[in-house]
């Protein structure tokens, strides 16, 4: 009996939905059982996806990120920046060579006066890189980092910063650093997301992330990352509902997965856009929505194991601050740990956002409330990879989307500091970074980068260089335009290069 185009069609994507289906459940179903079934032809499915850069434009230093994202902006001045002459010029008039015409966020029109740092600093290490006494323990990892004196963005308000910070613009839409880099390298892991987001809190107020801060924008869905949740299930409906067996949840992933395989069939038959959008790799196709469902699938055995700290030695919880009965609670030190073994379990990039560093007041109180939540963990992150071997390629990141004002702001409860764009610190530590170095200066107040500024496309740019991507190549057309992270800028710090 003679099959028509459509049943054709139909019938041979049901048939590879369920052999996919099947590798889900038991990958060794499509292995070959003998010597003599094995053929050169045949080779093995591959244990990671391939990536638009193959082969890497460079010689890679890093294979996976793990961003410390401090989101609120970090003041700088009380972190990394030491500036005697601004200690000098306490309580005086903030000069108006500096300011005059100058963007300021909700000093403006107010009188400007300055505030020097109000807490010493000290050197550490063989090095000897100057951090403040707020952040006593990173004085373990001072001769690992790369600390960057002079960074500088464009944008004076929080979400457009982040913007800028996380997609290379202050233009809505575009792709996230974390959906750029999973896009050029692919993913080593196929049982998680290639990008995963972690969250914490605690001080002042959660600063408020969009979930575009992690979009993939036009590029393909699958590059999107994946914010696990902070408290409750990782992922929503991880857990299988009361009644539910293992074989029930299999029969609905199966059937799923078959009508979503003869839409497509029928799709391609008719030649639809979003059959064309699946083979350009758009974002909304039936394709991207199969292979939700195949992680989903994966999911549910993977994500209870990461999250599981009960296997983590006594010794690791306290490098990192976690106690014991802390182990199953959402916190920075937490998602610092839950770091490090996605990073073993081959996530490409990872990204954690501590939501408490606008502080308009009361400086001291809530600086000293964030660096007890977050000082000691980023230390032992450091320490821990470096103690595994894992340091050398593994680039991590520590910094927000903007610094602090040199100016004090007198709010309520004390004295704080507005936002500021022209001047901020950030570090890199792993991933053939230089470290021990402090890059970049600003001038005499902290209110300029003075000294070999570094602009946030710069430091993409030197990111994708430390994964082996030249960040100029690594392009997506779309609409008519080939688009990149770094959009027509962009630099290679080669000061923080080993």
């Amino acid at each position: 009996m003679s099959a028509n185009r459509r049943t054709f069609l139909r019938r041979g994507c049901v048939g590879v939905g369920s052999a996919a289906l099947a590798t889900l459940l038991n990958p060794e179903l499509l292995r070959a059982t003998s010597p003599a079934c094995a053929s050169a032809s045949a080779a093995p499915a591959p244990s990671r996806s391939t990536g638009a850069i193959e082969p890497l434009h460079l010689p890679a230093r890093a294979k996976r990120v793990i961003f410390l994202y401090m989101a609120g902006g970090p003041s700088h001045l009380e972190t990394f920046d030491p500036k005697p002459k601004l200690t000098e010029l306490n309580n005086q008039l903030m000069p108006e060579s500096f300011t005059q015409n100058q963007p300021i966020a909700q000093l403006q029109g107010q009188k400007l006066t300055c505030m020097g740092p109000i807490i010493g600093f000290q050197r550490h290490g063989k090095s000897g890189q100057t951090i403040s006494d707020y952040l006593p323990h990173h004085a373990r990892i001072a001769d690992d980092i790369a600390i960057i004196r002079s960074m500088h963005t464009d944008q004076i308000n929080h979400d457009p910063a982040h913007t800028v910070m996380n997609t290379g613009s202050s233009v809505p839409g575009r792709p996230s650093i974390g959906s750029w880099v999973l896009y050029g390298l692919g993913s080593e892991t196929q049982n998680l997301p290639g990008f995963i987001v972690l969250t914490s809190f605690a001080g002042r107020s959660p600063q408020p992330i969009s979930t575009r801060m992690w979009n993939h924008g036009f590029l393909p869905g699958k590059f999107q990352g994946v914010a696990f949740n902070p408290t409750g299930d990782a992922v929503h409906y991880l857990s299988s509902p009361a009644g539910v067996s293992a074989g029930r949840q299999r029969d609905v992933v199966d059937a799923v997965r078959e009508l979503d395989a003869v839409r497509a069939a029928e799709a391609r038959e008719m030649d639809l856009a979003s059959a064309a959008s699946a083979t350009s790799g758009g974002g909304g196709d039936i394709a991207t929505r199969i292979a939700n469902y195949e992680m989903a699938f994966r999911l549910q055995t993977s994500v209870p194991e990461l999250m599981d700290l009960r296997d983590e030695p006594p010794h690791i919880l306290d490098l990192y601050g976690i106690k014991p009965e802390e182990r199953g609670q959402n916190s920075f030190a937490a998602n610092c740990l839950l770091a490090r073994r996605l990073a073993e379990r081959g996530v490409r990039f990872i990204q954690l956002y501590h939501r408490d560093w606008d502080h308009h007041n009361d400086l001291d109180r809530y600086m000293r409330i964030c660096c007890r939540a977050t000082d000691q963990a980023a230390a032992a992150l450091v320490l821990d990879l470096k103690q595994r071997g894992m340091l050398d390629d593994t680039l991590v990141i520590w910094g927000g989307e903007f610094g602090r004002t040199p100016m004090v702001q007198g709010n309520k409860g004390g004295p704080g500091r507005d936002h500021h764009m022209k001047a901020f610190s950030m570090w890199l530590a792993g991933g053939g970074i230089k470290g021990g170095t402090t890059y970049g200066q600003t001038d005499d107040l902290g209110y300029n980068a003075a000294i070999d500024p570094v602009h946030v496309n710069d430091l993409h740019a030197t990111v994708l260089h430390l994964l082996g991507i030249d960040h100029a190549r690594l392009t997506h057309r779309h609409q008519g335009r080939d688009f990149r992270l770094t959009d027509v800028a962009g630099r290679v710090v080669r000061g923080l290069l080993a």
